[in-house]
């Protein structure tokens, strides 16, 4: 007697949130299903108290190579360290060449992905004008043919702090990670999920809350009406905001600055190539070591900034770039090998991965969001002097950590609105 195959479904969502300023505490909600939280409790584990040079590097250049792989010509903006985290967090569940292919593509071993995003959670801010949020929940559904193994868990739980669930994967289940969701974003997603197909067994959601100022904030007089010489030739009309920052970077082709959000632990990158260099050809010969070194090593030096206020949004389905980049088997239904991460009556493997993000950068600060889901399913005024930065066509820009350099946030602007 044949067995009879089933197809089941995982989905690893990661979602990211930056805001201008603090919200206020969202309301509470019930949660349909065990909470096993108390049961699977964050161990001592291996974990590193400074940020390790060559680690911060192969982090940097993973982004840049993401980023550039999904370079498009339109606006273009990725949350790195969102897919790094839920990217990481499934690894925690390969083996052999699937988790092998991983490593390659990220630079990093399992071991130091995990140790790195710990440090990073670790150290994150909470302050007035600048605070930083990680949260991380796995959802699994209440079903005899899907056996999660605990060693999974146990691990996400140790370096990701992540909250556990078993649940029926019912309409009610559907309503709690919605409003989990809706919670931890302070309320910037919604609804992430319409609805919880059949053969969905398992989530593993990374929520990112990013709540900052800018350390100097613009006033009216600094913002003027202004010109937006656009990648396909028009011009549009922006709202420039004119400021002079501290932080000069150059290299020979483009030229940029670093703006500070408050506290001076985050801050805002832009490059302008020349106006005979388009945007796309700069970004794609530009060095991952060469650009981070150029943050690092800014020039402190006066530099007079003109920069729009914009807005923009952005989806992908990234599974072909990863595959494309070296991440083959973790999307094969035949070759990937997920047993780590638990059991079922097939394999289980990558079907997609979906990255959705926004920006909106004006006067105060930034306001900004992503969501990355991998599904994993079984078989079947002008101031004169010094430089000049005005960001008035195509340009750059990062959110970077100024102590580790990972970015949050990778864009391109090629028009605003």
């Amino acid at each position: 007697m044949k067995r009879k195959r089933f197809k089941t479904l995982l989905s690893t969502v990661l979602l990211g949130t930056m805001l201008i300023t603090a919200g206020a505490c969202g309301e509470k909600f019930e949660i349909s299903g065990d909470d096993l939280t108390k049961g699977i409790k964050a161990e001592s584990s291996d974990t590193i108290d400074t940020y390790n040079e060559e680690d911060n590097r192969e982090a940097f250049n993973f982004s840049m190579d993401l980023f550039k792989s999904n370079l498009l010509c339109d606006n273009t903006l990725i949350s790195p360290i969102s897919v790094f985290s839920a990217l990481g967090m499934t690894a925690n569940g390969a083996r052999e060449n699937t988790l092998a292919q991983m490593e390659e593509v990220f630079g990093l071993s399992r071991e130091k992905i995990n140790k790195l995003l710990e440090l990073y959670k670790r150290n994150l801010p909470d302050e007035d004008k600048l605070k930083v949020n990680m949260a991380n929940s796995i959802w699994f559904k209440e079903d005899e043919s899907f056996n999660v193994n605990e060693n999974f868990l146990q691990t996400n739980a140790n370096y990701y702090d992540a909250a556990i669930y078993e649940a029926p994967f019912d309409d009610t289940t559907l309503k709690s990670i919605n409003d989990w969701v809706s919670d931890e974003t302070d309320g910037m997603i919604e609804n992430i999920l319409e609805e919880i197909p059949d053969d969905v067994v398992m989530y593993l959601i990374n929520a990112l809350s990013f709540v900052a100022e800018w350390d100097s904030i613009y006033n009216e007089n600094d913002i003027v009406e202004g010109a937006f010489a656009a990648d396909d030739g028009t011009t549009q009309t922006a709202d420039m905001m004119y400021s002079e920052e501290n932080k000069y970077i150059e290299d020979g082709e483009a030229k940029g600055f670093i703006k500070n959000y408050a506290g001076g632990k985050y801050a805002f990158v832009a490059m302008l190539p020349p106006e005979d260099l388009h945007l796309s050809a700069y970004v794609s010969g530009l060095s991952s070591d060469k650009l981070r070194l150029m943050i690092k090593n800014a020039k402190d030096e006066s530099v007079n900034v003109m920069m729009p206020k914009f807005t923009t949004e952005y989806e992908v389905e990234m599974s072909d770039i990863l595959v494309m980049m070296g991440m083959e088997d973790a999307f094969d239904k035949d070759k990937a090998d997920l047993r780590d991460l638990g059991t079922a009556g097939g394999n289980l493997y990558i079907s997609r991965v979906i990255h959705k993000t926004k920006i909106d950068v004006d006067e105060k600060g930034t306001k900004a969001g992503a969501a990355t889901m991998v599904e994993i399913r079984e078989e079947s005024a002008q101031i004169d002097g010094g430089n000049t930065v005005y960001l008035d066509r195509p340009f750059l820009y990062l959110i970077v950590d100024t102590e580790s350099y990972l970015p949050l946030f990778i864009g391109t602007t090629l028009y605003v609105e």
